[in-house]
């Protein structure tokens, strides 16, 4: 279950959201880097994107030696082709293998088992939202509506190291359909009241 936890239902869990154009060419990653908070997080590198996905979300990502763990949730999670969307206007915060590996033994297999795909999609949905939100823009104590229909929390330091919830965000990349915030830690929802 490592890497990116996004993901939408597109217009159906963002009815709300406009559609953007996207661009004739993958975008190149940017600088936009944010610091990384902990010692053995090494900032992720982004490889090529998948050619048939272009540079969309899941292009990039899919792409990425670092985030192969998020790629097989999204799979799991039947959440792939949503961020695949060439009309999307996606924010998503994508947790590193390492990230992954460090939950609790156990958790990730458990959480990709048949099983589990609704809990699975729940965190996935829970790592993903609409606007697209660029490192720069973002203001301590902003929120962002996330597709699970919570939202999380940005941390922004004097220093200028930004925090979602309680994950560094390590590096940026732009996608043809939004925008990726590589992120040190799995981004967990907060339990649903029943």
């Amino acid at each position: 279950m490592k890497k990116y936890v996004l993901f939408v239902a597109a217009a159906s869990l963002f009815g709300c959201a406009k559609e953007a154009p996207a661009p004739a060419a993958a975008p190149a990653p940017t600088a936009e880097a944010a610091p990384a908070a902990a010692p053995a997080a090494e900032p992720a590198k982004v490889e090529e994107a998948r050619p048939d996905l272009g540079g969309t979300v899941s292009g990039v990502a899919s792409g990425s030696k670092d985030h192969t763990t998020l790629v097989a949730a999204l799979k799991a999670g039947d959440l792939v082709g949503v961020l695949a969307s060439p009309g999307g206007a996606y924010t998503v915060f994508a947790p590193t293998n390492a990230a992954f590996d460090a939950l609790p033994k156990g958790t990730v297999e458990t959480l990709l088992k048949p099983e589990n795909k609704a809990e699975l999609q729940r965190i996935l949905k829970h790592h993903a939202g609409v606007p697209v939100k660029q490192l720069k823009d973002l203001k301590d104590g902003e929120t962002l509506g996330m597709a699970d229909g919570t939202s999380v929390t940005f941390h922004v330091s004097a220093d200028g190291k930004v925090k979602v919830d309680d994950a560094n965000i390590i590096g940026t990349v732009q996608a043809s359909n939004g925008v990726i915030h590589v992120v040190d830690a799995v981004i967990v929802p907060k339990p649903v009241a029943k």
